[in-house]
Formats: C-alpha cells, sequence, structure tokens
C-alpha cells in the first residue's frame, strides 16, 4: 500500500523568546536537530506548538520558517474554529510550499456532522494539497465520529486522520470501512502510548509529542514494526513508557517544552494561560530523562 506520509512525525514545540516573542532561529535549530534522525515529516502549528494562542501572523510565519528549514515534507496545522480561518491559512500553508495541513475539528462552536462535513470540504476544496483530518475531543469539545471520517474519505485530497480519542477500536473501523473508498487514506495515532496498537491495525505512524525528546527510540521503534521486528518494537515501546507518562503529566505542551529546554533545545517559556510545570512533576520528569540517557547533570 502506498501513503503519502508514514513513520514518526513530530508535532513540533513553538519556542518563544524571554520577551514573548517567537524565537525563529531556535526554531530552525530545533527542526534541523530532529531532521537528523531519520523523522518522516514534521508538523508546525499544532496543538503541542501553542497555537491557540499564536496570532494569525504569527502562525503564518511560523509555517513559513519550518518550510524554510526543514529537509523532511511539512504537514503545517491550519485549523481553527474558523472555516474562513482555516482556509486562508491553509491556502498560504500551500503557497509557501507546506507538502499537506493537518486541519482540527472546530472547536467551541460544537457543529453537528453535517457542519463539520462542510467545514473540512470548504477547507480541502480552496488547495491542492492534501488535508490530513484532527479528532481530539478531549481538547476542541467535538468528536469527529468513523462514520464522518468515512464520508470525508470520499473528497479526493482529504488524505488521512490523525486520530487522538484514544479509541483504537475507531481506528479499525476507519481502516477497514474506508479500505474500499479510499485505499492510501492514513491514519496516525494522536497518542504515542498507542503507536503500537495503531500500527498493528494498519495505522501509518504516529504525529507525535515524544519524538521532539526522543525521535531516535521512537523512529527505531516504528521502524522495527514495520520491518517485522515485533519484539524490538515492544521493547522500545515499553522503555518510553515513563516518557510517554512524564510528557503528559500536565497538560501538553507544558511537560515537553520543559524537557526540550532540559536537553539543550530551544524552548523558552509558554504563554499564558499555560504555566510552568510543578517543582514534584518538573523532578520527576528529570529523573525519566536521566534514565533514558537524555539528560546529563
Amino acid at each position: 500500500m502506498s501513503r503519502a506520509f508514514q513513520g514518526v512525525i513530530p508535532a513540533l514545540i513553538t519556542p518563544f523568546l524571554n520577551n514573548g516573542s517567537i524565537d525563529e532561529d531556535g526554531y530552525r535549530n530545533n527542526i534541523e536537530a530532529l531532521c537528523e534522525h531519520g523523522i518522516s515529516a514534521i508538523v508546525p502549528c499544532g496543538s503541542t506548538g501553542e497555537s491557540a494562542t499564536l496570532s494569525f501572523d504569527e502562525h503564518k510565519s511560523i509555517i513559513d520558517v519550518a518550510v524554510d528549514a526543514s529537509s523532511v515534507p511539512v504537514i503545517a496545522g491550519t485549523g481553527s474554529n474558523s472555516t474562513k480561518e482555516a482556509v486562508e491559512l491553509t491556502i498560504h500553508a500551500e503557497a509557501v510550499g507546506a507538502d499537506a495541513a493537518l486541519v482540527i475539528t472546530p472547536y467551541y462552536n460544537k457543529p453537528t456532522p453535517s457542519g463539520m462535513i462542510k467545514h473540512f470540504t470548504a477547507v480541502a476544496e480552496a488547495v491542492d494539497i492534501p488535508i490530513i483530518l484532527y479528532n481530539v475531543p478531549s481538547r476542541t469539545g467535538i468528536d469527529l465520529k468513523p462514520e464522518t471520517v468515512i464520508e470525508l474519505a470520499n473528497v479526493e485530497n482529504i488524505t488521512g486522520i490523525k486520530e487522538a480519542s484514544g479509541d483504537v477500536e475507531r481506528v479499525g473501523t476507519i481502516l477497514r470501512e474506508i479500505a474500499d473508498i479510499s485505499p492510501d487514506f492514513c491514519v496516525f495515532s494522536g497518542d504515542d502510548a498507542l503507536t503500537i496498537p495503531i500500527l498493528s491495525l494498519g495505522g501509518s505512524g504516529v504525529i507525535s509529542v515524544t519524538a521532539n525528546i526522543d525521535p531516535a527510540r521512537m523512529v527505531e521503534m516504528v521502524r522495527s514494526f514495520t520491518s517485522g521486528d515485533i519484539d524490538r518494537a515492544r521493547a522500545i515501546h515499553f522503555e518510553l513508557v515513563p516518557l510517554y507518562k512524564a510528557l503528559f503529566c500536565e497538560t501538553n505542551p507544558i511537560p515537553v517544552k520543559r524537557a526540550s529546554g532540559l536537553i539543550g533545545h530551544a524552548s523558552g517559556p509558554l504563554r499564558l494561560p499555560l504555566t510552568d510545570m510543578s517543582q514534584a512533576n518538573e523532578d520527576m520528569l528529570i529523573e525519566v530523562l536521566q534514565g533514558l540517557d537524555l539528560l546529563q547533570l
């Protein structure tokens, strides 16, 4: 089966300077460092990139930098709860050279399935690049049900979904039902800990938080699985479980930004309303990073 995107795709943090502006040089350095570890693509301006607190112009600027700095494909986060804004961001991403767009379900508005179909179709029809749906009901307050995904798979350039509901059964349903409609449709895990189960159902990979911190192990895990070395993939998964847990001990991206700073990547402050992690959780995070030889103190 030929699929446009596969493997490990970091959902990038957005580093800020102490004055609150975007650390463009640091962002470039982070991207270049990640690209050295065999990742398949990058996602700028996703949830992990604090997209909810980026201005419209900042959002576009970050996509510009990512496209310029990356040696792997760029899947730009261009979603919004405003269809007009999502269309404008996606058009911009295509114009500056992004390879695809990741489009989240419209948050807060809570549209009906009909509204979501019209929303995603409007975005897809505005561009020629592939559109990857993004379902994360714990953040958005709305769930993109399998039957809606299946209908959207009929739109020519809607080619995949990042599924972050935590429901592995629905991943199987989507893959099974879409096989005849769009055999190259990609399903990505939106939860690092579910990467192996979703790959086992025919998923394409993971859009990952953990890959910001340990891209080498994440890439080896997925490659081991896809090459048939299930035992090795399972062993790496178990090795990474403490890191998965540590990176979600508080609201993402609070822990991953702190971890990025601790391992020497550009990170900087969070934007309110996110605040620094507690000292107890930071101590636990440091212990996990040391246990994986990611941090030397």
